[in-house]
């Protein structure tokens, strides 16, 4: 019995350890499933330069062919009433890359010109003037620093406004912003897309060889000037167009949604689409001049939606279910909440803007703000040019009482009057009351 009793306690002990071999095994199989589908996705954020949100064939537009935009449109959640907060480059790309407004990341416009500043020297004064934006911008978080505690590798490409590329958190870039090399707004970086895309497909090889994943600044300059698109597409353009300036800049437009195609199928030839957040967004809009190569001022630097507004998109494949939103408006201070909405990282308690798949948030906010100041700026109070907040279906327009004293106060019904044709402030005293308390706690946070 007692040998029996032996024998039986070594073939219970045996199917033990077997079985916790087995158990082992399962729950490391089981630890791998979970990696593969809670693996990080990739982020792409996609920023073209120059361009009207109406200048899409997704849009509407009849001229302009932008089929593989008109394609990720179709695929993306995508909201046709995108905002961003200001009608100028290099404050928009600060808002896109750290979530916050101009007043708060405190890149105000282009350059920065302080009293006794003459054209005469300013090539001199132009980067010393901007490096205490620079230093302050610094300090600040943007979307790659708070990417590096996730494992993340960060990559610069086109226009870049802040310095060097690492001064925005980025792990490798195209700009390397020495003022006496020419930098200023990109420098190298301004030759992605108009001259290929092998530096932007050298660095998704280097990540997928570290095995890591990867954030992507793509922002060419495109459609931008010099409007210099390839002569195949501007005589495709040249017969249909009212005249030679307008199709330049129609064929710019296609152009970089050709660009946009190449780094589609560069993520889709290293398998790594399914496992991709793409974002788009476009810095400001721009109304091409029929007869110079110039923009209209209801467009660029202006706070009119031909300047401001943007066609903004979401995509992850089998993650993002694509719907054509073409009510809800939204902001390019959602872009950065949004990623850390999808990455399950803590949103920091100053950014204004809300994930765009949070519904009950979206639903929840009454208004989003803009605020435009001057191309070259100093500090916000000496600078501010226009106030504006979008409360749908209004949108109130503020002039600076010091900056802009000819101007009045204007509101529109941007639902009946996407435009803004008809001014219909005079009629709405206690809306554009309502609108002005707003800004003023706007101001004041």
């Amino acid at each position: 019995m007692k040998k029996l009793n032996k024998i039986s306690y070594l073939i219970l002990l045996v199917s033990i350890c077997f079985s916790c071999g087995n158990k082992s095994k399962t729950d490391e199989a089981k630890i791998v499933d979970d990696k593969t589908v809670q693996q990080q996705p990739n982020i792409v954020f996609i920023l073209s330069d120059d361009q009207s949100w109406t200048d899409y064939g997704f849009m509407g537009d009849k001229n302009i062919e932008t089929p593989r935009l008109d394609k990720f449109a179709s695929e993306s959640l995508t909201f046709t009433r995108g905002y961003v907060p200001t009608s100028l480059c290099s404050p928009s790309l600060a808002t896109i890359i750290t979530g916050l407004y101009p007043k708060d990341h405190k890149v105000l416009g282009n350059d920065r010109v302080l009293p006794g500043n003459t054209k005469a020297n300013r090539k001199d004064w132009r980067a010393k003037n901007y490096e205490p934006v620079i230093e302050n911008f610094k300090g600040l978080n943007t979307l790659p620093d708070l990417l590096k505690d996730k494992g993340y590798l960060s990559f610069q490409t086109g226009k870049w406004w802040i310095g060097n590329h690492r001064n925005g958190g980025f792990d490798y870039g195209m700009t390397h912003g020495d003022p006496k090399r020419g930098g200023r707004h990109g420098d190298y970086g301004l030759e992605i897309g108009r001259k290929g895309m092998d530096t932007l497909t050298s660095y998704v090889d280097l990540a997928i060889k570290e095995e890591k994943p990867f954030f992507l600044w793509y922002a060419p300059f495109l459609p931008h000037a010099p409007h210099n698109p390839p002569q195949r597409l501007l005589d495709k353009y040249l017969p249909k167009a009212p005249t030679e300036h307008v199709a330049k800049y129609w064929a710019m437009c296609e152009w970089f949604d050709e660009t946009c195609g190449e780094l589609f199928d560069i993520i889709e030839e290293r398998g790594q689409t399914e496992n991709t957040l793409f974002v788009y967004v476009c810095d400001n809009g721009w109304v091409q001049n029929l007869n110079d190569s110039s923009y209209d001022k209801i467009s660029k630097r202006s706070p009119y939606d031909l300047g401001m507004r943007t066609p903004i998109m979401y995509k992850w494949a089998g993650k993002i279910k694509p719907n054509m939103d073409t009510t809800t408006v939204v902001s390019s201070i959602d872009m950065v909440p949004t990623v850390l909405d999808i990455l399950d990282i803590d949103k920091p308690k100053n950014l204004p803007g809300v994930s765009v798949l949070n519904e009950e948030q979206l639903k929840s906010r009454d208004a989003i703000f803009g605020e435009i100041y001057a191309h070259d700026f100093d500090t916000v109070e000496s600078s501010m040019f226009y106030n504006i907040a979008i409360a749908p279906p209004y949108k109130l327009i503020v002039p600076d009482p010091v900056r802009k004293p000819n101007e009045k106060i204007q509101l529109f019904n941007i639902d009946e009057d996407p435009f803004e044709k008809n001014d219909i402030s005079e009629n709405n005293p206690e809306i554009v009351e309502q609108l002005q308390q707003k800004i003023a706690g706007f101001r004041a946070e």
